[in-house]
């Protein structure tokens, strides 16, 4: 998502561009989403930093987190740096330069939505967190309150009388509900990415199949391998997703940077959901696609490269059957992805401080689907030069230098 919509935002400045890919767009961790627009994510991620909870993940307890004694010591210090960059005074910055762009997401996909015919892919009624207990229910509709105030994030709170009416399918009584009326939900993510790049292909641009790994700085400018020989340019974009990290070691680059592993899993669900909802006290969302019911994980604290243990999903599963009737899970494997995470929760964008004519778009973590069109058009003003619509120095790479 973010490479294409980048790839659409500099061709409509005029720039000539190739697209780059070692598979059609859409097709990794774009593809494996809960298929979220999420106008309410105004707030990255925190780490967890009360006892109950870090004890409870350390323990294996629960399905919201699984982690890797491999991965926990490979991303050791940028985890420390998580830790302390999620402290209430250091997240409340982060916050509002992530609210930001998260501002500005659904107009920027609206426009690339229309522009692509790809309406029928998109409904705009919202997103729910559901609520087991009432004191979680009372907490998270005063956290939506906050947000309304300070962000003016729409919402509606729901009684458990009211959740009942709206999604009658959910066959737990439970406490209530926050709808989100401004988050939209995608019914097949990779095919609203496809619809994009068929977009930029319609506009004169090429996609071409290669792999990153094969870029080299040439003359003025940079040349990588394609299946259609070597392409040449004079600025190249990186927007790799969670391979950005070993791709930029290679140049000399350190950043604080880790992955959070997730999976998904279809099911023949014969109950229907009007709109997906995320489980908020167990850590997991049920999102209606064309493929099926979608089930997507938590995050999962392993190497990029680690054999798929899908420990959450299995956990998931059996919750998500206490509030619905999934029904059989369709004959595929897990589907299993990784986010790219950075420890100051904030998207790598901007010109890489040793490389000129090299620019890096990543690091978005759980929001690159929401944040691709946004992302895409705030690198694209800055490789042009001029005044940028979004102050972009919370993101740029200098900050690691």
């Amino acid at each position: 998502m973010v490479g294409t919509c980048t790839a659409l935002h500099l061709q409509a400045r005029g720039w000539d561009v190739v697209l780059v890919d070692r598979r059609a767009p859409g097709q990794e961790t774009s593809w494996g989403n809960a298929g979220l627009i999420q106008r309410e994510a105004v707030e990255p991620y925190a780490f967890p930093r009360d006892f109950d909870t870090l004890a409870d993940v350390l323990a294996g307890r629960g399905a919201q987190v699984h982690w890797h004694a491999r991965g926990l010591w490979q991303m050791a210090g940028p985890l420390r740096r998580y830790y302390k960059n999620s402290h209430p005074t250091w997240h409340a910055r982060a916050s509002e330069a992530y609210s930001r762009l998260i501002a500005h997401a659904s107009d920027e996909h609206e426009a690339l939505i229309t522009a692509s015919g790809a309406h029928a892919l998109v409904k705009r009624d919202g997103f729910r967190f559901v609520f087991r207990t009432p004191q979680a229910h009372a907490e998270a509709v005063r956290r939506a309150e906050r947000l309304h105030d300070h962000f003016g994030v729409r919402h509606q709170a729901e009684s458990a009388d009211q959740l009942a009416q709206a999604e009658p399918a959910l066959r737990m009584p439970l406490a209530g509900a926050v709808h989100w009326l401004d988050s939209w939900a995608v019914s097949h993510p990779g095919a609203l990415v496809q619809r994009y790049a068929d977009l930029l292909v319609a506009r004169g641009a090429r996609c071409l199949t290669g792999d990153a790994r094969s870029l080299q700085a040439q003359g003025a400018g940079w040349s990588v391998q394609t299946t259609e020989g070597r392409v040449e340019a004079g600025q190249v974009v990186l927007a790799l997703g969670p391979w950005a990290d070993p791709f930029i070691r290679r140049w000399g680059y350190r950043f604080p940077l880790f992955v959070k592993r997730g999976y998904h899993q279809h099911y023949r669900c014969p109950a229907r959901l009007r709109q997906p909802v995320l489980d908020a006290e167990r850590g997991y969302v049920l999102a209606p696609m064309q493929q099926g019911l979608r089930l997507t994980t938590g995050a999962e604290f392993a190497p990029l490269d680690a054999a798929p243990t899908p420990v959450q999903l299995v956990k998931a599963e059996a919750l998500a059957r206490e509030l619905l009737d999934l029904g059989e899970a369709l004959p595929e494997p897990p589907w299993l992805g990784a986010r790219p995470c950075t420890a100051d929760m904030l998207p790598v964008m901007g010109p890489a401080p040793q490389h000129p004519g090299l620019w890096f778009n990543f690091g978005h973590a759980h929001q690159g689907f929401t944040l691709g069109p946004v992302a895409g058009r705030l690198l694209a003003e800055m490789l042009e030069g001029g005044r940028t619509w979004i102050d972009p120095a919370p993101y740029l790479p200098s900050r690691f230098v």
